[in-house]
């Protein structure tokens, strides 16, 4: 490389123009730069050839700093300031980069600079101003950027057109997005699949398959899609049958659908239905595993929170030796740990990706990282990563981190990364939420109301949350306390019988969870009434009422399973002699004799035993549940019984047991919810 580079050192002074072949080779140069360095030293010979104000050069050395994987943002825009006059293709090069750092509101003002600057945008400017006004949930710039494609004669651009339809209904403006892709003159199977999941999305799943049933053609994208909503919507009979039709007309998928797709599509499609061993029964049958059907079991496993499955199915991945991991392989092994709380194992398989697969990690597997860590109470652990990624850390990353805060309780942190992500994130009402939340937990009502009040502001409202069961093929919506159904009489007596049956059993409600979601000053008898009547359980009333003993309740939910819907579900569970599998945001609850597949992991509170991620609510549960005001002596009995099931997290000498127990106090509920932390582990047990 130097030694080329020496070669176009000008013989001449600066001023004298070069010959067209030393202009030629450096252009040439400028293509195959791989690093920033590289980069430079072509850029300085730019320069002293006189070239640093010719857009065709400087273009390319903006396009490798602002869009390249080893480029560098910041040195684009040092260059592009110093453009007198950068052209259309210099503005798209900018947009994009920085698009693709996800600073989607600065893409934005570069379009707007560019239409002051009378730069006509051309059909490469419009998709990535459509998705940073998309990201941005930015409206009223879309329209005006909707209108200004029009005004530029891009009306019938097939990609501009699709992205304008994915921007609409990412704005849940349906029939906007509707009318684009009806006055499109040529549809692709982009546009097709792009309404199809706009409106499942919103759960319109009806519409969907209207649009599905008139597409001309259709490819493994388009069925997936459409199997997925029905999914979503927990019409797994439908789910099914469109399986069996995608099956019988492969003939006509696109020649690149081949077996190992399909059979990864019913790995797919039974793990996301509940059905995880049928779905690995699938998986062995398989004569030919490709990558797909790996991915799509382990990511199976994942969400059903098996993660030690999940570990051993990689393993024998590489054992067979036929495929070997990818980058999706890893975010689904590093996602399973997530959900089954494997700390050491998620730091092996982090560093073990590229180590040993040469696999560089991305947002994603960062993002699972920093949740392993955030739930295990290992925060600053969890910031040091983020502070060390290679990329800017996108609204997931530090999403996972604000939402460890809330359940440790670090409230200065979380109100730091919390203001970060809305800011990256501002009509996401989830993120308000959680830090409102935090807020609420310290006692810090006036912030809890500063929070409201800027969703308010915003126009952004909290997603209501519903549960959905499937009886008879008619899928049953509810919400909470919600009255709708027909047969709501019959709901609620049944359910007032369900709640009868658990607290002869010990349940004492755990208004923890709703406090904030009411008014201050409400009663406590209030904010139990609310949690009595929680979608989840009024789906499960319906399911006990309408189906045979013994059968399995399978409920889908858009939010998170609350900690009392979770106690509950484990006792209906073990009273009714019931399987009730739940689906919730993030992974699915698998309640059976008593106990939930998650082993209380994702309804822990406060600190964990690090050693062996003992969840304190084994602590509060015992505690709550049969000793609504406990004493720190029954506390020590309590930690007693765990040491008994947890032998090797302690030495069970009762002399030792005090420097284990820091005392938090009571709640400011009332309620006798404790909170703990562990001082000390023995670190050689």
């Amino acid at each position: 490389m130097a030694s080329s580079i020496q070669q176009l050192l000008p013989a001449t002074p600066t001023s004298v123009v070069p010959p067209k072949s030393t202009h030629h080779t450096t252009l040439c140069g400028l293509g195959s730069c791989s690093t920033m360095g590289e980069l430079k030293q072509y850029h300085s010979q730019i320069i002293r050839f006189g070239l640093s104000h010719e857009n065709d050069a400087m273009g390319r050395v903006i396009k490798f700093c602002a869009i390249s994987k080893s480029g560098d943002l910041r040195y684009a825009l040092r260059v592009f300031h110093m453009m007198p006059h950068p052209d259309a293709f210099i503005y798209n090069v900018i947009i994009r980069g920085h698009l693709q750092h996800q600073l989607t509101r600065d893409c934005i003002l570069f379009y707007l600079q560019m239409l002051r600057e009378s730069v006509t945008p051309n059909r490469f400017t419009f998709p990535s101003v459509t998705r940073a006004c998309c990201v941005d949930y930015a409206v009223e710039e879309g329209k005006q950027v909707h209108a200004h494609v029009l005004k530029f004669g891009f009306g019938s651009d097939g990609v501009i057109q699709n992205n304008l339809i994915h921007m609409y209904m990412n704005f849940q403006y349906l029939e906007e997005a509707r009318q684009v892709f009806d006055w499109m003159p040529h549809r692709d199977i982009v546009s097709w699949t792009t309404l199809i999941s706009g409106y499942s999305q919103w759960g319109c799943v009806d519409e969907a398959f209207e649009v599905f049933e008139l597409m001309p053609e259709r490819n493994s994208v388009s069925w997936n899609t459409m199997i997925a909503a029905n999914v979503r919507s927990n019409r797994f009979q439908e789910a099914f049958a469109l399986f069996d039709r995608m099956r019988s007309e492969k003939a006509v998928l696109d020649k690149y659908v081949a077996a190992s797709m399909l059979s990864a599509s019913i790995i797919d499609m039974y793990c996301k239905c509940g059905y995880i061993d049928k779905a690995f029964e699938a998986f062995n049958g398989l004569a030919h595993k490709g990558i797909s059907s790996w991915n799509s079991m382990i990511g199976g496993l994942a969400l059903h929170g098996k993660g030690m499955a999940a570990i051993e199915l990689l393993k024998e991945m590489e054992r067979q030796a036929m495929v070997a991991p990818d980058f999706i392989t890893f975010v689904n092994v590093l996602s399973a740990c997530a959900h089954s709380g494997l700390v050491e194992e998620g730091r092996h398989y982090f560093r073990y990706m590229t180590e040993v697969h040469g696999i560089e990690p991305g947002s994603e597997h960062f993002g699972c990282m920093v949740d392993i860590l955030g739930r295990a109470g290992l925060l600053e652990e969890a910031r040091d990563l983020i502070n060390k990624m290679p990329m800017i850390p996108d609204a997931s990353v530090l999403g996972a981190l604000l939402g460890a805060c809330r359940i440790h309780g670090e409230i200065e942190l979380g109100e730091q990364i919390g203001q970060k992500v809305i800011e990256l994130e501002p009509h996401n009402s989830g993120r308000y939420v959680l830090l409102a939340n935090i807020y609420a937990d310290a006692g810090r009502w006036e912030d809890v109301a500063t929070v409201r009040k800027l969703m308010n502001d915003r126009g952004v409202k909290k997603a209501p949350g519903f549960s959905r069961i499937e009886l008879e093929g008619v899928v049953n919506e509810f919400i909470a306390g919600g009255r709708a159904h027909p047969q709501a009489q019959e709901i609620y007596a049944k359910l007032d019988e369900v709640l009868e049956h658990v607290r002869k059993v010990g349940y004492v409600s755990t208004t923890d969870g709703v406090v904030h979601d009411i008014e201050e000053e409400e009663e406590e008898e209030e904010r139990e009434k609310l949690l009595y009547y929680h979608s989840e359980k009024l789906a499960i009333a319906l399911g006990l009422s309408k189906t045979k003993h013994g059968e399995t309740l399978h409920i889908t939910k858009n939010l998170r399973v609350c900690k009392d819907c979770h106690t509950v579900s484990k006792l209906i569970s073990k009273i009714y002699d019931r399987e009730i599998i739940v689906r919730d945001r993030s992974r699915f609850h698998h309640f059976r004799g008593g106990d939930c597949s998650c082993n209380d992991y994702c309804t822990c509170r406060g600190r964990c035993l690090k050693i062996l991620q003992i969840p304190m609510s084994e602590v509060t549960d015992k505690m709550v549940e049969k000793q609504p005001n406990p004493s720190p002596t029954s506390v020590s009995r309590t930690l007693a019984t765990l040491w008994k099931s947890h032998p090797k997290a302690f030495n069970p000498s009762r002399s030792d047991m005090n420097p284990y127990l820091t005392w938090k106090g009571r709640a400011p509920n009332g309620r006798g919810l404790h909170r703990f932390s562990f001082s000390r582990v023995d670190e050689e047990q």
